[in-house]
């Protein structure tokens, strides 16, 4: 049994977006993090991994120094990076993207009692769209924005969360499931897995590497081969100074309803 985690590294959007000619990401000029999602998903990962012993391999796509994302996730715990990277695959947008990690996770092969998990979404993008797309090239049942997973032999027992509540699901495995914030807390590297996360193996699947998959078609894939267009990147500008009323006496609410009455919002 495996547990496979899609992952992405992303620009640190805290600090300025900068943004290529052609509307995309400058990337090689920004800081980058791990996606924030995507550490809950490795973590349900893991925590599967010390209640079955299966093994948890992480899957990212990006140019070669995303390794040192990998060795980082290795260093949490997981047991093997697989790291896509080709010039062909530069630019991707969701649809094309997720054609190729559904090819990368072909090449690594997915049985019976498997599991997939990513993120919900990625912070860089926000369309919550390459997970969901990965299920649907696989033919995997997926189950969103998962608050819950229980295992219990080949059925997994899913808490989706929902903008108004939550709704209990049932699916076999194989599957891919996507993860939100509220799952779980992802945990530390530990001393002796940094130590030893160099001795754990990142491999390298290049466009010669899954070519031959029916889902890589050099007219649908990387930037030329997308659907969708940017038309420009932009950091939004930062909102103004609130006001902050203190006190919990009528006045205090007198004053609060006057405001919101002259905004027109009450």
């Amino acid at each position: 049994m495996k547990a496979i985690v899609c992952v992405k590294q992303v620009p640190d959007t805290s600090g300025k977006v900068a943004v290529n000619e052609n509307g995309t990401l400058d990337r090689a000029s920004m800081a980058t993090i791990i996606n924030p999602d995507d550490l809950n998903a490795v973590e349900a990962a893991l925590v599967l991994k010390e209640q079955t012993g299966c093994e948890v391999d992480v899957v990212t796509m990006g140019p070669p120094p995303a390794e040192g994302m990998l060795r980082e996730l290795l260093a949490r715990g997981c047991d093997k990076g697989y790291l896509i990277s080709a010039r062909e695959f530069g630019g991707s947008d969701t649809y094309a993207t997720s054609q190729i990690i559904a090819a990368g996770l072909n090449k690594i092969g997915i049985e019976a009692d498997d599991i997939v998990f990513c993120g919900r979404q990625a912070i860089d993008g926000d369309t919550a769209q390459v997970g969901p797309q990965i299920a649907e090239k696989l033919n995997l049942p997926q189950v969103t924005y998962a608050a819950d997973i229980q295992k219990n032999g080949n059925t997994i027992t899913v808490k989706r969360m929902l903008e108004d509540g939550y709704m209990m699901i049932e699916v076999q495995t194989p599957c891919l499931l996507t993860c939100i914030s509220e799952l779980n807390q992802p945990r530390y590297m530990s001393v002796n897995e940094i130590f030893g996360c160099y001795d754990k193996p990142v491999e390298v699947l290049d466009y010669n590497a899954l070519k031959d998959d029916p889902l890589i078609d050099a007219t649908t894939i990387g930037l030329s081969g997308s659907p969708t267009n940017i038309l420009t990147s932009f950091t939004p500008p930062q909102k103004g100074v609130g006001m902050m009323l203190e006190g919990a006496d009528a006045a205090t609410a007198e004053k609060l309803a006057g405001l919101l009455a002259a905004k027109h919002i009450i």
